[in-house]
């Protein structure tokens, strides 16, 4: 996993999409719409998490499908849902991973800093 500069900011990747969804009549789904289908993709990561590390193997006749493809299609309707309520995906992160920080600080094993 490499930390450096990212390819896109969370900004750079809603305005993306937005032009994207933009450009057709029928626009962002409804929230209820956009929550079946994250749903639906968070199965397909599910399954393809399952047959790469648990104990359920793919049939010989089933497609490799790479999580990294799960994740970016969990993204692209992470934003659809984003956008469509006007929510900031940045103001978003930093609400949750501020909180995150604060009520876990103490909580996990801290590893040595030496």
């Amino acid at each position: 996993m490499s930390i450096n500069k990212p390819l896109y900011t969370t900004q750079d990747i809603q305005k993306r999409v937005d032009t994207y969804i933009s450009q057709f009549e029928e626009g962002y789904f409804s929230p209820l719409s956009l929550m079946a289908r994250l749903t639906e993709e968070l199965g397909e990561m599910a399954r393809e998490v399952n047959h790469h590390y648990g104990e359920k193997p793919k049939k010989e006749t089933e497609k490799d499908k790479a999580i990294e493809d799960e994740l970016g299609d969990i993204i692209f309707v992470l934003t659809c849902f984003a956008n469509s309520l006007d929510i900031d995906l940045s103001e978003a992160f930093d609400k949750s991973i501020t909180k995150i920080e604060t009520r876990d600080k103490n909580r996990w094993t801290r590893k040595d800093q030496t």
